[in-house]
């Protein structure tokens, strides 16, 4: 079996531990550990008479919980088939225009959605000189000059696989330098409201802007495939006329629009978050040979002096642990991997078995 390009791939883990997958402890999806929430189950179960209808194709009663939850109007939302359905259409207006600057290293599928449509893409790499990682400043410092006409940019925030958090301020100067920005906020939901650096309340301001939001790993809910977009009501048309006319099932509709409303639940992750990650950050930081990034997301980005590939395999072979590697973002390569953010407990034991091969070094 093949080495993943992803996370979450506890199949091709037990392949290497030996082991059936579910003793794999997967580190290496960002999914909450929490989810799913009692409220998604009880609206799944609520709603499975619906199996029997098609779902209406405008979801009219999801596109008003989404709302609500950004406070906007409906018609600027469209849910989709996950981020990554989603991604897909901005990838085939991307093809249109004549460049698109892709700061890197960056998440796999924003390479999927540009190069199935000929998209041609500039990465801008916010590696240093010296092997470290800078920023969106850092990657964006230079804007071409010579590209005639129409420019696109697409990013993430919180980014992936960093972690950083860019704030409003460094974002927003950038949008009129481009014809189409497309922002990845998949992982913003992680951070308290008052922490939160999205780009939604601007959305009516620039009709350039999209917003990419997921509804997953927040969650826990990948295997229902959720996510939505936020954008100007014409484009959102646009994408509807392009697209499969029921791309959101029923019960992801029913789960989505529970979980919205479900504050207490996010009370609960902002809580577990902020001091397992601090405890977890602490806790690599004094392993010798590794160097964790501070990051504002639920997974942590780790620079080891040794091969992270050999020390993945050495996880699971000895303690049925899976963390993700980086060979998937090429400017990071075999000296960098990442960790989810679990239970407290589950980080102590990922933070044991890396001091005792530690020491074995």
């Amino acid at each position: 079996m093949n080495r993943p390009k992803h996370g979450g791939n506890p199949s091709w883990a037990a392949t290497v531990a030996g082991c059936p997958p579910s003793l794999i402890l997967d580190f290496s999806a960002s999914i909450s550990p929490l989810g799913p929430p009692p409220t998604a189950l009880a609206a799944i179960k609520l709603h499975i008479e619906t199996l029997t209808s098609y779902p209406n194709p405008n979801y009219p009663e999801l596109c008003q919980a989404i709302a609500a939850h950004h406070q906007i109007d409906p018609e600027w939302v469209l849910p989709g088939n996950g981020a990554a359905e989603l991604l897909t259409w901005a990838g085939w207006e991307f093809s249109k225009l004549n460049t698109t600057l892709l700061p890197t290293p960056a998440f796999g599928d924003y390479w999927r959605s540009l190069e199935t449509f000929g998209t041609r893409i500039i990465a801008r790499s916010m590696m240093m000189d010296d092997g470290e990682i800078g920023d969106l400043d850092f990657a964006l410092r230079h804007l071409p000059t010579a590209i005639p006409h129409s420019l696109g940019l697409i990013i993430n925030n919180p980014h992936n696989p960093t972690g950083q958090i860019w704030t409003q301020e460094t974002i927003l100067p950038y949008l009129s330098n481009f014809d189409l920005v497309v922002i990845d906020e998949s992982f913003m939901d992680f951070l308290p409201p008052s922490e939160q650096q999205s780009l939604v309340p601007y959305i009516a301001k620039y009709p350039n802007l999209v917003i990419l939001r997921s509804l997953t790993k927040f969650y826990s809910l990948p295997g229902l495939r959720l996510g939505y977009c936020i954008a100007h009501p014409d484009r959102l048309q646009q994408w509807q006329s392009w697209r499969d006319p029921w791309p959101v099932n029923s019960l992801a509709a029913a789960a989505a629009i529970a979980v919205l409303g479900d504050t207490e639940f996010s009370q609960l992750t902002w809580k577990w978050l902020a001091e397992a990650r601090d405890r977890l950050f602490q806790g690599l930081a004094q392993i010798p040979g590794l160097h964790p990034y501070p990051g504002a997301a639920n997974f942590i980005l780790v620079k080891s002096d040794r091969s992270a590939t050999a020390l993945q395999t050495q996880l699971l072979q000895q303690q049925q642990i899976l963390i993700r590697d980086c060979m998937s973002f090429p400017e990071l390569g075999d000296r960098f991997f990442r960790v989810a953010v679990r239970t407290i407990a589950e980080n102590d034991r990922l933070l044991a078995a890396l001091r005792s091969l530690s020491e074995g070094v």
